[in-house]
């Protein structure tokens, strides 16, 4: 019923051939057994076909035409859903497949346009990277740096990723460490260095005025004797001594910060001068009430040495111990060779340096906290000239302490 309707109907096979034409493609309806309904091109007059070797149910590439295609889509009724009949459509190639020369520049269009997007996400991607990794970095090292020059030392620099950026941030914040540290050390030393123009200034004016006291007692006859006069002069000698090394301190202090405390280096045997040089102080030590142990025995090396300076060394370091010790201590002067050096040894059985101030023993304006005794205690400046001069000789110095047990000093001088 369905095939004959549309065999009989003429609008119907006229409204499938204008679709057939709007969409260039050829329609041939057939039944079941073969017998051709409907056929869209005009010029085709076949009235029945073989469903065996002509239904194909899917694209087909045709054997008579060679730029022809066809399909075939099985004919349903609608209420039955019983197939009664087959539709095949032909369709030219150039509808199936884009021709190349038309796909070429469409290609080439489609890669152009994707390369140019993905160029743009990158070009994106990397100056967020380039913001996050370098730039917002480069700006806080910029707030960092400004921090510091209005003299806030506190604020750490931190980077999470250990980089090249994270290592100028390390470094940034090691100089930042160092320059606090160094600012520091600086506002300790112009504080110290003005406590010690205020004490030796207060230490000078006390032997001044007990010398003004001594000379108008003399020049107006209070001592009834000579006696009495040469305990007069003896009291005006020692402050003399006092202002001398108050003076010689200052003079060192002022020759070393200038880099003027000049070490001369002559080769010459080391027994005579360091003999020369033990002798008168080894007597000056007997006189305190204090033992003075010579050294057995002293190595004739020769030696780079400025004499002089060797001298003010070992005349500070014995001069140290005199502070620390009391009649009935020791000090003994120890001088042998070892691994090529010349090692002087100077040792006490005085008080000791508590624990607490040995890293600055060599430290300029640096007073120890075990002295009690106002008479005894220096400028702070002996300990770190003596480093001075021994360095400048290409040598070191060190020291053990033990508090109650007392301190040895060890200089090592180079062999010439």
């Amino acid at each position: 019923q369905y095939n004959q309707k549309l065999y009989d109907d003429p609008m119907l096979k006229n409204t499938l051939q204008a679709m057939s034409q709007d969409h260039q493609v050829s329609l041939i309806y057939v039944q079941l057994d073969g017998r051709v309904m409907f056929n869209s091109s005009p010029n085709n007059t076949i009235q029945q076909i073989d469903l065996k070797t002509s239904l194909h149910y899917d694209l087909y590439h045709a054997r008579v035409e060679k730029n022809t295609y066809s399909i075939a889509f099985p004919v349903v009724d609608e209420v039955t859903q019983v197939q009664v009949g087959n539709a095949i459509f032909a369709m030219p190639a150039s509808t199936v497949f884009v021709d190349k020369s038309h796909t070429i520049p469409l290609l080439l269009f489609i890669m152009i346009t994707s390369l140019l997007l993905i160029l743009c996400l990158l070009m994106v991607l990397l100056r967020n990277k380039f913001k996050r990794d370098i730039i917002q970095p480069i700006h806080h090292l910029k707030e960092y740096s400004e921090a510091i020059l209005k003299g806030n030392y506190e604020q750490k620099s931190t980077y999470k990723i250990m980089d090249e950026i994270g290592e100028v941030y390390a470094t940034f914040d090691q100089m930042r460490m160092e320059i606090m540290y160094l600012n520091l050390r600086r506002d300790e030393q112009d504080k110290a260095q003005k406590e010690l123009i205020s004490n030796i200034s207060h230490e000078i004016k006390t032997p001044l005025t007990t010398l003004k006291a001594y000379i108008e007692a003399i020049r107006e006859g209070v001592c009834p004797d000579m006696s009495a006069v040469m305990e007069y002069v003896e009291v005006m000698h020692n402050n003399t001594d006092t202002m001398t090394r108050l003076t010689e301190d200052l003079l060192q202090h002022a020759l070393k910060e200038l880099g003027q405390i000049s070490v001369t280096l002559t080769e010459q045997y080391s027994r005579d001068m360091l003999l020369r040089i033990l002798q008168p102080i080894g007597h000056y030590v007997r006189t305190t009430g204090v033992t003075f142990i010579e050294p057995p025995d002293i190595p004739n090396v020769l030696i780079q040495v400025d004499a002089n300076r060797l001298e003010q060394v070992i005349s500070n370091l014995i001069a140290n111990a005199l502070k620390h010790t009391s009649a009935g201590d020791s000090i003994r002067v120890n001088i042998e060779l070892t691994l090529g050096q010349l090692k002087i040894t100077i040792a006490d059985t005085g008080k000791g340096i508590i624990p607490q101030d040995m890293p600055f023993v060599f430290d300029r304006y640096f007073k120890g906290k075990l002295n009690s005794n106002p008479k005894n205690e220096g400028s702070g400046l002996g300990l770190s000239i003596c480093k001075h001069i021994i360095e400048a000789h290409h040598g070191s110095i060190s020291f053990k302490s033990v508090q109650g047990q007392g301190t040895v000093f060890h200089c090592l001088i180079p062999l010439g």
